[in-house]
């Protein structure tokens, strides 16, 4: 899970050594008292629309998804219950069903997650090339989850061959090369549609202009490939430049994806100042190397955002190869769910929650195999808890 520890050290990080450590701080916690210059309040996108129940709590769809999803989403349970979050759990089963010939996420879950605006997500398995469309693709389609926030950022504590990594990734969630529609040519020959529409391409950029407002970033940063792609792509790129002139305190300028990579894994420190925001099939792949810079998906939180509702993940696999043996790292979903709680508006709590995860890996007594540690999945949970007191 966290193989990016291989990589050579970039010369040009080593010039930028005696940069002071960050703590890691999710996109959705920083610049709080920020206010959106331009947005009113009725314009702006991804507002949570919960409300606490009679008992003072807002309850939460939790997907806890296959593998070792149920080990870590307990952790997570575990440490809110200790930090007496006012969140309960509505646990849900999206395990796909047949209903009139089709292959479809059960109504209940469905009703929950519209119900409760907001969702929890652990690792959820998909057939490679095979079997049930990837339920992760089903779920941002049918809850219009249209942009994932992929913040990255480095850890005190877990030292990996670059320094004070702080990237902020927005990638268009429901269209380009992942759309789904494909379909054999003739025999030996398969088509695959990219889609890019306008509506889609201006939802998901005036999402990412409003974030580095909220967020206290003053440049926003399209990543394309129109050079090659001049239809698809060329249509998301003219679409970021005009919703660009509707947001005037932010510097816009765009980059070729393939440079945009080059330029990352050799120091990624000038995209700090950015928000990057890209099509479907770019934003899987750069947000994952984004990853690798900071340790790997095991350390990396991840929202999907929609109008209506939105769901937080662990975007590391099930990993049944361990499930069940107690060795999983929580620490993603941890993350993500601290993203949650921001977008709910309990800062306090997703404080509280967070400082407590970074001591314990600071620390680096209690920490899981991957981490480097030998702690077993409930230890670290416990470990973060005792730092909460």
């Amino acid at each position: 899970m966290l193989a990016s520890r291989s990589f050579a050290a970039p010369a040009r990080q080593c010039v930028r050594r005696a940069a002071a450590n960050q703590k890691w701080t999710p996109a959705f916690m920083q610049a709080q008292s920020r206010t959106y210059a331009q947005v009113s309040n009725e314009e702006r996108v991804a507002k949570f629309k919960g409300t606490k129940g009679n008992d003072g709590k807002y309850t939460v769809t939790l997907i806890e998804g296959d593998g070792i999803g149920p080990e870590i989403s307990q952790a997570v349970k575990d440490i809110y219950s200790a930090a007496n979050v006012p969140i309960k759990w509505e646990p849900v089963d999206v395990t796909p069903r047949l209903k009139d010939g089709k292959t479809v996420i059960p109504d209940e879950a469905i009703e929950s997650v519209t119900k409760n605006y907001v969702a929890l997500k652990g690792p959820l398995a998909t057939p490679v090339g095979k079997g049930h469309v990837s339920l992760n693709l089903t779920l941002r389609r049918t809850f219009n989850l249209f942009a994932n926030v992929r913040p990255c950022r480095s850890i005190e504590g877990f030292k990996t061959p670059y320094d004070n990594v702080d990237t902020v990734l927005i990638r268009e969630n429901t269209e380009g090369e992942y759309s789904g529609i494909e379909h054999v040519v003739v025999d030996g020959v398969v088509q695959s549609i990219k889609l890019i529409t306008r509506e889609a391409s201006e939802r998901v950029l005036r999402f990412a202009f409003q974030h580095a407002q909220a967020i206290g970033r003053k440049k926003v940063r399209a990543v394309h490939k129109a050079t090659i792609m001049k239809m698809s792509d060329g249509l998301f790129l003219s679409t970021a430049r005009d919703v660009a002139k509707d947001y005037p305190d932010i510097e816009f300028d765009a980059e070729l994806l393939d440079n945009t990579c080059l330029k990352m894994v050799t120091d990624p420190l000038p995209y700090n100042d950015k928000v990057l925001v890209m099509p479907n099939l770019y934003g899987d792949i750069l947000s994952d190397m984004c990853a690798g810079l900071i340790g790997g998906l095991g350390l990396t939180p991840s929202g999907n955002i929609g109008d209506e509702c939105s769901i937080f993940e662990a975007v590391h696999g099930s990993a049944p190869d361990i499930a069940g043996k107690g060795l999983a790292n929580p620490t993603a979903l941890l993350l993500s769910s601290i993203m949650m709680l921001q977008h709910m508006g309990l800062n306090e709590h997703a404080t509280k929650i967070q400082n407590a995860i970074f001591k314990v890996i600071a620390e680096g007594k209690t920490i899981t195999g991957d981490l480097g540690g030998k702690a077993k999945t409930h230890e670290y949970a416990d470990a973060v808890i005792k730092a909460m007191k």
